[in-house]
Order: C-alpha cells, then structure tokens, then sequence
C-alpha cells in the first residue's frame, strides 16, 4: 500500500534577482494515513518551504510529489484549488477567522466553496463544532472566545470538509501552555479517527506530541524519527489545579 503522501527527490529554488535561493534540495518523505508527524528546523530550514507544497500552495522545481497516489506536481491551478477544498485542511498560528461572523459562519466557509447547500452547511458547521467542544459557542463571534476557542473554531473549519490531511503551522504560537496541550489532544484524536496531520513547529514539548519527528537543516531532512508520542489528554490531567480553564 502506497503511502497518503509522498515526496521523492523534491527541490525548490527561488529566483531572487541574480541570486538563486535552494530551499528545498532532494527531499525524500513519505507519510501514511492516520500519521501525526511534526516537522521541525530553525529558520530558513526548509520547513515551510515543504508545507506549502505538501499543502498545494506551491510546486517543487523537480521532482515528485504524490498525494493519495497522485501526481500534483503539474496539475493546473483549479485542480490545485480543487485538492485544497476536498483533500487538504489548514490551521494556522493567527487562526484566520472572519472576525464579524459567528462560529458557524467561519466553519461553513469551506463548504460554501464547495458548492454545498446551505442546510446541509450547517449542520456539518455545527457537527465540527461540537466534534472540537465549542458546542455552546456556535453563536459567539472570535471577540467573545478565547484564543484556545478561537483555535479550536479554526481547527473545525479545518475538519469540516472531511479532509484527509490537517497541515497545521505553529498552531500553539500563540496560545498559552495549557492551552497547547488541549489543542495537541485534539490532533490527537484526530489522528486516531484516520486523518493525517502533519504539524510544523519549532518549540520541542509540541513534538513530543506526535507520533514522528522530522528535523530539517539548509532544505534537507536531517533526522526522521519515530518516537512513543507522549498523551496530551493525560497531560491536561496532570496540570495543576490553579491552572484550570
């Protein structure tokens, strides 16, 4: 069985006037289903380089890159945008959220790109939601949350669209210890339900987290590990009681 994603040989150069910036030089990763994978390096490692053509964003220089056993590499820009829709989710660190509409309302955008009627928008919007444990803030607007709420909406409009890979950059940095580990017990679990997630960070007690770690340097992969991920949900257990929500 092939695996969900796969990176063979992969190179990225920008052009930067006469100056040639190699990004990414042969890169070799592969991932499978149901995998949480966090994806560390300093700045300028490659790291979000690798996101954003593992997430469509971007296309490599050469060669491949295969997602669910196909070739994206040279599909075309709606087939690209298509793939983003229905296969890829994202979270990112600032959440995005649309700051005078509700919950429901961020989390339906998605689907709203995907042509899906508005009932049916809904009740997904809300089913997500609760799936995330804001189902009593389905009304509140981003300035009535907090930034773990806040993340946990972004994160549900992530999922919303039923996708088969999370791509979620430095999605505690700017949230508050406890916090963190609650949104890392959320990809937990959402690993365990089937779906991938594959998590850039650069803070070393988020890796512990995931079930594999791999550190890039100067556009390579330097270590791939896997490693016994330690339980987040465990870790809110243990928090002190003064720390409570």
């Amino acid at each position: 069985m092939s695996s969900l994603i796969q990176l063979v040989d992969v190179k990225k150069t920008y052009h930067m006037g006469d100056v040639d910036v190699h990004a990414l030089r042969g890169v070799n990763v592969a991932i499978d289903a149901g995998e949480f994978i966090a994806v560390m390096g300093s700045s300028g490692s490659g790291k979000s380089t690798l996101m954003n053509i593992v997430g469509c964003l971007d296309r490599p220089t050469s060669g491949q890159y295969l997602l669910d056993g196909k070739e994206v590499s040279h599909m075309s820009r709606d087939e690209l945008a298509d793939i983003r829709n229905h296969t890829l989710g994202f979270v990112f660190q600032s959440f995005n959220l649309l700051t005078r509409t509700s919950a429901v309302e961020n989390v339906e955008l998605p689907l709203l790109y995907q042509g899906v009627r508005t009932k049916e928008r809904i009740v997904r919007s809300k089913e997500a939601l609760e799936r995330v444990g804001l189902g009593k803030r389905l009304d509140h607007h981003p300035s009535q949350l907090s930034g773990g709420q806040q993340q946990r909406v972004a994160i549900a409009r992530a999922i919303v669209g039923k996708p088969k890979v999370i791509l979620a950059d430095e999605p505690t940095g700017n949230l508050d210890s406890r916090t963190s580990v609650e949104v890392m017990a959320l990809f937990q679990q959402l690993g365990r339900d089937g779906i991938t997630v594959v998590l850039v960070t650069h803070e070393p007690d988020i890796a512990e987290y995931a079930a594999r770690v791999v550190v890039m340097r100067d556009g390579h992969v330097v270590s791939d590990k896997r490693q016994t991920p330690r339980d987040a949900a465990a870790a809110v257990r243990e928090l002190p009681p003064e720390e409570a929500a």
